[in-house]
């Protein structure tokens, strides 16, 4: 009998764009001969399935199953398309852990540490991972801007602490008004801020999972962005270029590649994530930037590109990261 997967999509912040895109590459590629799959729309109006007359059915969140034509479907397993709240924060893993369904992410504690990017840079350094030096503020904090000059050299990066997709992000190349307009920019997405001091260097990112017990390294992209940094634009609407698999050396290609293994190990993750570096030539060393632990999945997105580099199907990788939750 063929296992009912629910794949879920949408989710309650502005990354829900990207999670409507993610959706249809996997729906496309997922093995219909071993899985049911029904596509869960998570809303902050509802949690619905669409039926085949385009009726929105309600989710019994009490145990997470749809009635159609009388019939109840219970979910053997989630395969996650959220990004963002409450699919990448470990919110809904949470839930899912009291009901017993297996998903194919990182735990809740992993997946909402991973999402607050100061916390993760903060374990990652003790572990020994390169990271940028950074300041981490709160929204009700009395902000001294001169203390922030005075403690990071500029450039920096200024962005909000939680989320992704590089939304609410600024580039403050000096100390000047720059600050002020970017903060406010960063708050309107959260009430934490981190402050990043730039590492020149190329940015290599890296698709790493596990499968079968053992973790799988994809080929890594070097993302050259046409614009001054990776921005959501520069992610999402054509301005960076994307090279799969990047054109570096081999001692430098398995320097990233232990760093993400290591990284996947301490944090103790799960399912397919994305871990961001930049190489600085300088130090010959992986800074990490950032771990993605829902990464994108549209046509366009890297990990589907490193998976094919790779010579898998995406076919073949959905049916490993579905398998593996269930172990």
């Amino acid at each position: 009998m063929k296992k009912k997967i629910a794949l879920l999509t949408g989710g309650y912040s502005g990354e829900a764009e990207i999670s409507y895109q993610s959706v249809i590459t996997v729906n496309n590629n997922v093995d219909r001969n071993r899985y049911d799959v029904y596509v869960i729309d998570i809303t902050l109006e509802g949690w619905f399935y669409k039926n085949d007359n385009g009726e929105n059915i309600s989710v019994d969140k009490n145990d997470f199953s749809i009635t159609l034509k009388n019939n109840k479907i219970n979910f053997d397993a989630v395969l996650m398309c959220i990004h963002g709240t409450p699919g990448e924060d470990g919110k809904l893993q949470g839930y899912f852990d009291c009901i017993g369904i297996p998903y194919t992410t990182c735990s809740a504690a992993a997946s909402a540490l991973t999402f607050n990017k100061r916390y993760t840079v903060a374990v990652a350094a003790f572990a020994g991972i390169n990271v940028a030096k950074s300041l981490h503020i709160f929204r009700n904090d009395i902000i001294n801007e001169e203390d922030i000059f005075n403690k990071l050299k500029f450039p920096v990066f200024v962005k909000p602490n939680n989320g992704g997709s590089s939304i609410g992000m600024s580039k403050v190349n000096q100390p000047s008004e720059e600050m002020g307009v970017a903060l406010q920019k960063a708050f309107k997405e959260d009430d934490q801020v981190l402050i990043e001091e730039f590492i020149p260097g190329r940015e290599l990112t890296i698709g790493v999972f596990k499968t079968k017990g053992e973790i799988i390294t994809l080929p890594i992209t070097e993302v050259i962005s046409k614009k001054d940094f990776f921005d959501f634009e520069a992610k999402y609407k054509g301005f960076s270029e994307e090279i799969t698999p990047a054109k570096v050396d081999e001692p430098i290609a398995e320097k990233v590649r232990a760093a993400a293994r290591k990284i996947y190990t301490v944090l103790n993750c799960s399912g397919v994530v994305r871990i961001d570096f930049i190489y600085n030539e300088e130090k010959a060393e992986p800074f990490m930037l950032e771990v993605n632990t829902v990464p994108g999945q549209s046509a366009a997105s890297i990990v589907p590109q490193q998976v094919k580099a790779n010579g898998w199907t995406l076919q073949e990788f959905y049916t490993a990261l579905i398998e593996e939750c269930f172990n």
